[in-house]
């Protein structure tokens, strides 16, 4: 187990760090904010303070997830909190053709920055850096694009890190029986979001001595949830642990577990929905934790457009530019600290 808490304190620190930092895209302020600590910089103070009317164009796919429903309602909401923030919302797509057209508006239209969060980043790529070139800093928010000149900054959420997290958290349970069952839902297998969540996963459970026993994968809905743990539940009659990836799947996910009457075991979540925070706060059934994968990261998009495009840096930062790579933490929210994180959880 000595590895293993090494790799989690690790995982901690480094989480710490990086919500720290974004904090400060916001212009939140704190200890030591009301002192340049360069002369290039600004303080947090003056981050928050108004500036010239900044136009932000804001790209998402259809919201036909609530998560993604989440991000979008986040974008609006720390855009309204600025009063020299105007945002520009094109229309949710899942057409990667559709999508291009809104980005071309938007250069067209001349705004200040562009938050995008792709529906397909290697297909909006070269709209990205056509954007780019036009002088109009782009944000690329959790899909990545496939060229590092189609972003100003990029910021994302850690898929791996949840693999982690979650694994740390069932080997904290579990670590000290190497013959547990450790049975896991994935979402669409051929996404590199699902493997790599996978992959961490199956790394943190290798750290003390457990592997995954028994794997399906789902598809992100509720109904491919639910048949995917009717199948998981049929061919294994004992299970210690499950972790589902995503808290949505997770409702069908429930309902096969309660159809088939099983009990035996605890179940972790992933993405971080308001249901599933509720169900881990009444501590009624096997659901006892979940994986945050923030939806606020258009939200921290908008807030770092604005600083990029009123040249601004943060804050409490010493180094006086924007960082061009921001990867949000992935903590676990179990029922000790779930009223911590439940205002921000997704519907």
């Amino acid at each position: 187990m000595r590895s293993h808490m090494k790799a989690s304190t690790r995982l901690l620190l480094t989480g710490t760090a990086l919500v720290a930092a974004v904090g400060l895209l916001a212009g939140c302020t704190g200890s030591g904010a009301e002192e340049d600590v360069v002369d290039q910089g600004t303080t947090t103070e003056e981050n928050a303070e108004s500036g010239d009317t900044v136009v932000i164009g804001f790209s998402g796919p259809a919201a036909d997830h609530g998560w993604l429903g989440a991000i979008n309602s986040g974008a609006q909401a720390a855009a309204d909190s600025f009063d020299d923030v105007e945002l520009k919302v094109a229309e949710g797509t899942n057409d990667p053709v559709a999508q291009i057209a809104a980005v071309e508006t938007f250069v067209n239209e001349g705004v200040d920055a562009i938050v995008l969060l792709p529906t397909d980043g290697a297909a909006l790529t070269e709209a990205a850096i056509a954007a780019m070139e036009a002088g109009i800093p782009v944000i690329n928010v959790d899909r990545e694009f496939s060229s590092p000149f189609a972003a100003r900054s990029t910021i994302l959420g850690d898929n791996y890190g949840m693999g982690v997290s979650a694994g740390t958290y069932i080997c904290e349970q579990l670590g000290d029986n190497p013959d547990a069952v450790v049975a896991e839902i994935a979402g669409i297998d051929s996404l590199p979001l699902t493997q790599d969540r996978s992959q961490g996963f199956a790394d943190a459970l290798g750290d003390c001595g457990l592997e995954v026993t028994a794997r399906v994968a789902a598809d992100f809905t509720v109904a491919g949830g639910e048949a995917a743990a009717s199948q998981l539940l049929s061919a294994n009659p004992k299970i210690d642990a499950l972790w589902n990836h995503d808290d949505d799947q997770g409702i069908g996910v429930l309902a096969a577990i309660e159809s088939a009457g099983r009990d035996e075991f605890f179940m972790m979540g992933g993405a971080g929905s308001k249901s599933a925070m509720e169900a881990i706060k009444a501590d009624d059934s096997v659901l006892k934790a979940t994986v945050i994968y923030p939806s606020t990261q258009a939200a921290d998009g908008v807030a770092l457009a604005r600083l990029i495009a009123q040249s601004k840096t943060m804050g409490d930062l010493i180094t006086p530019s924007i960082p061009n790579r921001i990867v949000l933490d992935a903590p676990v929210v179990t029922k000790d600290n779930v009223d911590d994180f439940i205002d921000l959880a997704f519907e």
